[in-house]
């Protein structure tokens, strides 16, 4: 590839740029170092070959040293300092997340969704905006003139994480327009390769993976690099495929400002050697630039990086009020709508709800697919909750997934990222730990780390709790643990009109929801469970989250003579509720949550305050579980209105659930254990 005057001088431009940030900071160490941060030192030629060939409609997804990146992508000194410096206007986060760790949705520029800063978890949401990308090609969803590639940058040691794999994988799998980046200065943190890879590097790991092409470069070169990297552009952009760009570097500055280079590292010199400055110098040289005019450059870009910086810190900070924004994206379902009971729909069971409600929001939404583990054509999920889709709306847009909670959970980001609105199943609940990374690292966090640019759009299905003898790989509830990671949407109906109007409420949630459906309602076969199965609400019908409801109401005399009880439930627990209050009708009232969060505390507050003695009810062993939490919060708030402790009924606190039938039951809680706790509540 023949090389231009002015790309070779823009180049060098940048990297000066990117070398000068290295010196002042180091020489301004004790002013910058306050947050912890890295540079591109030693990796410039190759990051900033990358950055001049990105487009705008290009998706890119960094790592946290490549900041000469960032600078060849358009990004200012100034705005990575406002970052470097955590400061109120840093473009990415407003001084929430590290330096080099971006997120921008600009009209002219590459667009750069959330990643975290864990090693190669930016993997599999790249991939995901992949995926994304090849399914909107298919559907015609692709904008005209555009042929958009994804970018995923890495450093070489990430790729002995698993997730890593499952990425490389799913890439492979579907022959998708992304591009990885690996970055190999053979250095971890302080293990060198010999340590953490022996003589498997990114070049031989690849081979595994036969439809992603492989470049091997000298990424300290920057033409080799530049004619390397825009081959790879051109041709994913052409024939939708896959590569792998394994780039060898050095490492010339600190793994970060946290961890200094002279504590550790033996090879300084060596590696010195390596350095793509000079390199670049020299072709400057052979092409005709004037040393003169090079020295300049630096001495002048140096005296700018020292002002920009003095301009940073100088640069207002956040307020303590800032801290509270963008937690959430604003959703416009906020009040219950549409025909909830149409008088022509018969009752259907639970599992049917959610499958027609899906249905519609398809035949509505192209940008609406469904994927995970054995919900394609043949089986249509194992609950036979996707039953027909696939056949309806064709296996691209409702498809299998291989064993990867981690990728189905994780590439939700990547997906709402390209504009597409994911719905998505983990198997059993007992499935959800592998994914329990992404969930927490990329989805949740994504919409307040980039101060509401990338909020995820995404529905997760997560069919949940013991029901036919699952045993103790099938049967598991695990909303304590969904429930403490916070930047995400829970829901848990207890019935399908209440299932399917949060499906839809979900849809239009720009938000990540996690919904949890009980397969033992799901077809009502389970004693005490005909209340699961309803009339199937109309298309139009939305129920908002944060909304309980009142399934059984006291009497009032009951609860002025203080000879009632309510008890706060959700999912499998309203059918035990209603069970075992049945000898008690008139004097219990049961809420039903129908979302885990958001909660509705103003019923629960009523609740409390007309009663006096409540109950909650749950799947979980109690010991510091949802339902534990959440009577602590009652009691706190509401002290001086109770007449009784809150009492707390769950399974028993053990490991797991057997797969023994009389086992499993004496694990759940029994209907007469409720009672005895209604007999004694009324008692006080």
């Amino acid at each position: 590839m023949i090389m231009s005057r002015d790309t070779l001088w823009k180049a060098f431009t940048l990297m000066v740029s990117a070398k000068s940030m290295t010196e002042v900071y180091e020489e301004n160490f004790k002013l910058v170092s306050k947050y912890v941060h890295a540079t591109s030192r030693g990796h410039e030629a190759v990051q900033i070959a990358l950055g001049l060939s990105l487009k705008s409609f290009d998706f890119v997804y960094p790592y946290y040293r490549d900041d000469a990146m960032l600078l060849a992508m358009g990004l200012s000194p100034y705005e990575l300092m406002l970052q470097l410096l955590a400061k109120k206007d840093d473009p990415f986060s407003g001084g929430r997340t590290y330096y080099s760790h971006p997120s921008l949705n600009r009209i002219d520029f590459p667009k750069i969704p959330h990643q975290s800063s864990a090693t190669g978890m930016q993997a599999i949401p790249a991939t995901g905006a992949a995926l994304g990308l090849r399914y909107k090609d298919l559907h015609g969803l692709t904008e005209p003139g555009q042929s958009p590639v994804v970018v995923c940058s890495l450093g070489d040691a990430s790729i002995t994480e698993g997730e890593v794999a499952e990425a490389f994988f799913m890439a492979s799998l579907k022959k998708l327009p992304i591009i990885y980046l690996v970055q190999d200065n053979e250095w971890d943190i302080s293990a060198h390769a010999s340590e953490f890879r022996g003589n498997n590097d990114a070049s031989q790991f690849i081979k595994g993976f036969p439809n992603i092409e492989l470049l091997q470069i000298d990424g300290t070169d920057f033409s080799e690099s530049y004619a390397a990297i825009n081959y790879a552009m051109d041709t994913a952009r052409s024939k939708r495929t896959p590569f792998l760009i394994h780039a060898k570097v050095p490492l010339l500055n600190h793994h970060t400002s946290g961890v200094r280079k002279e504590w550790y590292r033996d090879d300084l010199e060596q590696s010195s050697q390596r350095d793509p400055f000079p390199k670049l110098i020299q072709k400057l040289l052979s092409e005709g630039f004037q040393q003169e005019e090079i020295d300049e450059l630096i001495v002048d870009t140096k005296d700018f990086i020292k002002q920009e910086l003095l301009r940073g810190l100088q640069a207002i900070d956040p307020t303590p009020s800032d801290l509270y924004l963008y937690d959430f994206a604003a959703t416009s379902v906020i009040e219950e709508s549409g025909n909830r009971a149409p008088i022509e729909n018969p009752p259907k069971v639970m599992v049917d709800c959610a499958l027609f409600g899906i249905k519609e929001l398809m035949t509505k939404h192209k940008e609406c697919l469904l994927y995970g583990q054995d919900v394609g054509k043949r089986l249509g999920g194992v609950f036979r909750e996707a039953a027909t889709l696939a056949e309806e709306f064709g296996d691209e847009r409702v498809f299998n997934t291989p064993i990867q909670e981690a990728f189905i959970v994780g590439s939700t980001a990547g997906m709402s990222a390209v504009g597409l609105k994911p719905i998505v199943e983990v198997q059993f609940a007992d499935y959800i730990w592998p994914g329990l990374n992404q969930l927490f690292t990329e989805v949740s966090r994504s919409c307040y780390l980039t101060n509401g640019k990338w909020p995820v759009s995404m529905i997760l299905r997560v069919p949940i709790g013991a029901y036919g003898s699952g045993g103790p790989y099938h049967s598991s509830s695990v909303e304590s643990i969904l429930t403490n990671i916070r930047g995400i949407k829970i829901a848990y109906p207890s019935n399908g009109a209440d299932l399917k109007g949060l499906i839809k409420a979900a849809y239009y949630d720009p938000n990540p929801v996690v919904i949890f459906e009980h397969k033992g309602l799901y077809w009502s076969k389970v004693a005490g469970t005909e209340n699961a199965k309803t009339i199937e609400p109309a298309e139009d019908y939305i129920l908002p989250f944060g909304k309980a409801n009142i399934v059984q109401q006291a009497q009032e005399n009951h609860i002025k003579e203080g000879k009632s009880v309510g008890i706060i439930t959700y999912g499998m627990g309203v059918h035990w509720a209603l069970t075992a209050s049945a000898d008690f009708k008139d004097q219990v009232t049961i809420l039903d949550l129908r979302t885990l969060y958001p909660l509705d505390d103003k019923a629960m507050q009523d609740l409390v305050i007309s009663h006096g003695k409540v109950a909650i009810i749950t799947e979980e062993p109690i010991n510091n579980s949802f339902a534990q939490a959440l009577s602590g919060k009652l009691q706190s708030l509401y002290f001086k209105h109770l007449d009784a402790p809150i009492m707390n009924i769950g399974s028993k606190n053990l490991p797991a659930i057997p797969l023994n039938q009389t086992l499993e039951k004496e694990m759940l809680p029994s209907i007469t254990d409720i009672q005895n706790m209604l007999k004694d509540l009324i008692k006080y």
